[in-house]
């Protein structure tokens, strides 16, 4: 590691505890160190609070932060939390949507039911979870604004599409300013440039918004929100929609960040082409009734099977090689645990089928266990928040 490095938050943690406030040279001095001694008094007890989650409902308002914010940028989801008296308050949106040509009729049905929509070049782009309503209604799939964990290249429309479903859940802070930390992937193995633009413009947008706006690897956020117990040491992992991201923490120090354009997005995309379904079908299969601790006993099943094991070889083998190529690993003296987190490590055997694999794969750390975080579809927006506390005056 670089002799320069950020103070980890671990350091910030613990050196409020060895400050001697006899020798604070004025009043104002100690005045801050007190003032910083109970802010990270609410982050300590964050990670411990509960999550009460709940995804957007139509005619809900979107909230007006009055204090730091995390967010998760997900290329199925966008994820909002906050920090509550006795809980992590987290809202969801879908992110995605669904076009049909602009006509008066369309815009009276859309309008009087509340559906989330607007209107560019003729079209009406439906955003949000209404989105997947009208795509199942009419056996397709929805279009995404992000692909493989970034924006799409291919939507025109991405920015702004992300833009009006973040709105959707957060509006401008009550005080301008407001810390509000997001998630970004990890630059994808054997590539380099990949996140730059995808990070500045949606940094932008959140400035603009009124905010203070921070990045933070996705898969340190699930260190953060998970291993505060561990003193933030472990590998976090992110499965989620359109990529696997990863992070080996030491003492909350990003020692390695890298991502894997492959998640859930994929495993639909490959059974839907296998099967002949659309992959927002098999998308809702497999968050619906998918078991992969149970044998498959149809068409279906058997190739959700088949990619859920490839995506996890690929997964361990990118994690082998990345760690193994590596000469900034630390010297640990314990094992260290992996946490798996997002959407696609929920399937029921996911963690099992993960846990199975890891022996065939050298390591240069020992590995203590294999777990799941708390509440995986919110880890990264809570981990998001943990920062945007930590960094908040």
């Amino acid at each position: 590691m670089a002799e320069e490095q950020e103070q980890t938050l671990e350091e910030r943690l613990s050196g409020l505890k060895s400050i001697d406030l006899a020798a604070a040279d004025t009043p104002s001095m100690g005045e801050s160190v007190n003032n910083d001694e109970k802010q990270m008094e609410k982050v300590r007890e964050a990670t411990q609070k509960p999550v009460v989650a709940a995804d957007k409902e139509l005619g809900q308002k979107a909230d007006r932060p009055s204090g730091p914010v995390g967010l998760d940028v997900g290329t199925s989801n966008i994820v909002a939390a906050q920090n509550k008296a006795d809980h992590i308050d987290v809202i969801k949106q879908l992110n995605a949507f669904f076009t049909m040509p602009k006509s008066k009729f369309a815009e009276t049905i859309l309008t009087n039911n509340e559906v989330l929509y607007y209107e560019s070049g003729g079209l009406f782009y439906i955003f949000g979870f209404p989105a997947e309503v009208f795509a199942n209604m009419f056996s397709t799939n929805t279009r995404r604004p992000m692909k493989a964990g970034l924006l799409s290249p291919q939507e025109p429309e991405a920015l702004r599409v992300i833009e009006a479903v973040t709105n959707t859940l957060i509006e401008k802070p009550r005080h301008f300013g407001e810390m509000l930390c997001f998630g970004i992937p990890g630059e994808p193995v054997g590539r380099s440039g990949e996140v730059i633009y995808h990070e500045s413009v949606i940094k932008q947008y959140l400035g603009r918004l009124g905010y203070t706006p921070l990045s933070i690897n996705e898969a340190m956020a699930i260190v953060l929100a998970e291993l505060s117990s561990e003193n933030y040491t472990g590998i976090g992992i992110s499965m989620g929609g359109g990529m696997c991201n990863v992070c080996l923490s030491y003492l909350s120090y990003p020692v390695i960040t890298f991502s894997l354009q492959i998640a859930g997005d994929y495993i639909d995309q490959m059974v839907g082409r296998a099967v002949g379904e659309p992959a927002t079908k098999i998308k809702t299969i497999k968050q619906d009734s998918l078991d992969l601790s149970k044998n498959p006993n149809d068409r279906i099943t058997t190739a959700l099977h088949i990619f859920y094991d490839e995506l996890i070889f690929k997964l361990l083998d990118s994690l082998q090689r990345v760690l193994n190529a590596s000469d900034q690993i630390p010297k640990i003296a314990y094992p260290i645990p992996i946490v798996l987190s997002g959407g696609t490590a929920m399937v029921p055997g996911c963690q099992d089928k993960f846990a199975k694999a890891l022996p065939n794969f050298k390591l240069p750390v020992e590995i203590s266990g294999v777990r799941l975080a708390k509440d995986p579809l919110h880890t990264t927006a809570k981990g998001a928040l943990i920062m945007a506390m930590t960094e908040s005056e």
